[in-house]
């Protein structure tokens, strides 16, 4: 007994943790990926000065990559399927990297009309390139990631929004003021396209990686963990009809459906961050841009640390033994009741006050983001990437509907009060929606076309 146990520690200890490498690179990656999202935020007041951009011009400029993202989910979902995350996640770094880096020369454009249409054509471009992103990392997490550790990887590479908040927010605004807007778009198109390479060289299926051992290899497998690529299927090889058929399975399915509503419900709180927040700060609290700023990196810094500890929470449940329903939907839950009090914001005076709750608003949020893992926990083997791009896709439609919603509230009463109550909202219907629509949690399982190749 006592030397059974002893052998069973001894190859514990010789497990390597490849998977924590792999993890730290989409960690990055997405870091990267939202960073880039931000660089118009940041640049665009200078844009703006130099070629005369309206704010209508400027809304169109903004809205053309969650546009061209949304209604690229689908196709990037198939050739994620189709050719596996290693080189369609490359090619998309190395393609969003290229197209940021191309931004850079829109001063050449001529005439404002033109430097109009050419970054619309590159933001869009963009969007369409970083289509793969979020489903290659769930893709990537199903493979490598153990069951019992999938809610944490999941949480830290969703966590890096905040973190590319926290640091390339700062990191571009002082460049665009030393060096001026075009380096920003310079240093972020190089630092994307080394990146694509090192992800080419690092990223392999656990299986084939020449670094993984017997050991972990083992362990991700026991755990649940896909570590082999799947077979060829008449999805894989064809787009038509396999792709469709799948579809059709996909969102006629109860929890499925329940999942990606939430995930819509839970994006307008973070569009609303993204996009309204900090001018809410300024026109409804009176404070200076500069302190708009500052404050608007507390509540990211917030979101993070949710975001983490939310991934942390849900493992321990699953290793004391509680079901994957109750170790995803109660932080998931708990956090989403926890953004509500964003409401209170209407009810206070105190910057101060305004702060905390928006604070504690994103940082239940942050627990609450474990959609992706869900994702990877709930989608049938042989359609990840497409089941993940549907539920990015539900998404980020908030990021097109968002800001229109509340530009037209705010427009139309004057103040943020219905704003904040729209949003609110919204975290209380992704609590209705993994309470009553989703009821058990677990791996779909899809039916094959009658006849490969023939319509169904």
């Amino acid at each position: 007994m006592q030397s059974s146990r002893t052998a069973s520690i001894a190859g514990i200890a010789k497990r390597t943790n490849v998977r924590y490498l792999i993890l730290l690179m989409i960690f990055i990656i997405t870091t990267l990926n939202y960073a880039d999202r931000a660089t118009l935020s940041i640049t665009g007041s200078a844009m703006r000065s130099e070629f005369g951009f309206d704010a209508i011009r400027m809304g169109y400029i903004f809205s053309a990559f969650s546009w061209a993202y949304v209604l690229s989910q689908l196709p990037a979902g198939w050739l994620l399927d189709r050719f596996g995350a290693r080189r369609m996640y490359g090619a998309s770094i190395f393609l969003w990297s290229l197209f940021t880096l191309l931004q850079s020369s829109i001063g050449l454009a001529g005439s404002a009309g033109a430097a109009v249409i050419a970054l619309f054509v590159l933001r869009f471009a963009m969007g369409m390139a970083e289509a793969p992103a979020f489903p290659a990392n769930a893709k990537v997490v199903a493979s490598w990631f153990p069951t019992a550790e999938r809610g944490t990887a999941s949480a830290i590479f969703n966590s890096a929004q905040y973190f590319a908040a926290v640091i390339f927010t700062p990191l571009m605004a002082w460049i665009t003021h030393s060096f001026g807007w075009q380096n920003v778009y310079l240093v972020m198109g190089v630092t994307g396209i080394v990146l694509a390479l090192t992800w080419l060289k690092v990223m392999k299926n656990p299986s084939d990686h020449p670094r993984v051992n017997k050991a972990e290899l083992e362990h991700i497998e026991n755990g649940g963990g896909l570590i082999h690529p799947q077979r060829k299927t008449a999805y894989a090889d064809a787009a038509s009809p396999g792709t469709w058929f799948y579809v059709r399975q996909l969102m006629s399915n109860r929890m499925l459906l329940g999942v990606y509503l939430a995930q819509y419900c839970i994006n307008v709180l973070t569009y609303f961050f993204l996009t309204w927040f900090p001018i809410y700060l300024v026109q409804a609290r009176g404070m200076t841009i500069l302190q708009a700023g500052l404050t608007a990196s507390l509540p990211a810094i917030c979101g993070f640390t949710g975001g983490v500890l939310g991934g942390v929470f849900s493992d321990a449940l699953i290793r004391r033994g509680h079901s994957l329903t109750i170790a995803r939907k109660v932080p998931i839950v708990g956090g989403m009741l926890l953004s509500v009090c964003i409401i209170g914001c209407n009810y206070v005076t105190a910057d101060w006050l305004v702060v905390a709750l928006m604070s504690l608003a994103f940082f239940g949020k942050g627990i609450g983001a474990l959609g992706w893992a869900v994702v990877a926990d709930t989608s049938p083997k042989e359609a990840i990437g497409l089941s993940g791009s549907i539920f990015n896709m539900f998404g980020n439609i908030a990021g097109i509907v968002t800001p229109i919603v509340i530009g037209y509230l705010v427009a139309k009463t004057g103040s943020f009060n219905g704003a904040l109550v729209f949003v609110g909202i919204n975290a209380l219907l992704t609590v209705f929606s993994y309470l009553v629509i989703v009821k058990k949690i677990e791996r779909v399982e899809l039916r094959a076309p009658l006849v490969a190749g023939t319509n169904v």
